[in-house]
């Protein structure tokens, strides 16, 4: 029974990994995740965090689920992966700090992993490597401050890595896309 228990999850983390590398691979366009009877942020947080990783959650429960995985809770000044189901005003004091990473390790920065609804909201445009030209989105959730901070703090090496989660589905913004709120 161990067995079978362990095989389902494996074959969960790998489907949910594979999503996340797609929205990675071609930005802006909506990946569906895995149907799970885990909720989407838990189902990302049993994907990327590990004994060797940080992470940090602004929502309790989730924080609390995600210390099962065996990863280090951190401050948002030290957490390389950072979930935020509700990102509110408040938390772009935090993100303010999140790490970027070096120019000698780029890799040292946060991944961010925030809820929002798609198709409706703030319309944005994205370019960049894996985008053909450009692409729109409409996103609810995000506070507008956000953006400017998200062009403030990525320059390219550094910055953070950002997956949008609504709607049983993931938006890959990796730091090399470019956003432009219109």
């Amino acid at each position: 029974m161990a067995d079978i228990m362990m095989n389902v999850q494996e074959a969960r983390t790998q489907n949910t990994f594979t999503a996340l590398m797609w929205a990675f691979s071609h930005p802006g366009h909506p990946r569906p995740l895995p149907k799970t009877n885990l909720a989407p942020f838990f189902a990302i947080g049993e994907t990327l965090v590990d004994l060797e990783t940080s992470y940090y959650s602004s929502h309790d429960g989730l924080g609390q689920q995600l210390a099962r995985l065996g990863g280090r809770p951190r401050s948002p000044q030290e957490a390389m992966y950072q979930f935020y189901p509700e990102l509110g005003d408040a938390d772009l004091l935090d993100l303010e700090m999140a790490p970027v990473g070096t120019y000698t390790y780029p890799d040292h920065s946060a991944t961010l992993v925030l809820g929002v609804e798609f198709d409706v909201g703030t319309r944005i445009r994205l370019s960049g490597p894996g985008i053909p030209e450009t692409t729109e989105l409409f996103v609810e959730g995000i506070p507008q401050s956000f953006w400017s901070l998200r062009e403030k703090k990525v320059q390219y090496p550094l910055g953070w890595d950002v997956f949008l989660i609504g709607d049983g589905q993931v938006v890959g913004l990796p730091r090399t896309t470019i956003v432009e709120v219109l």
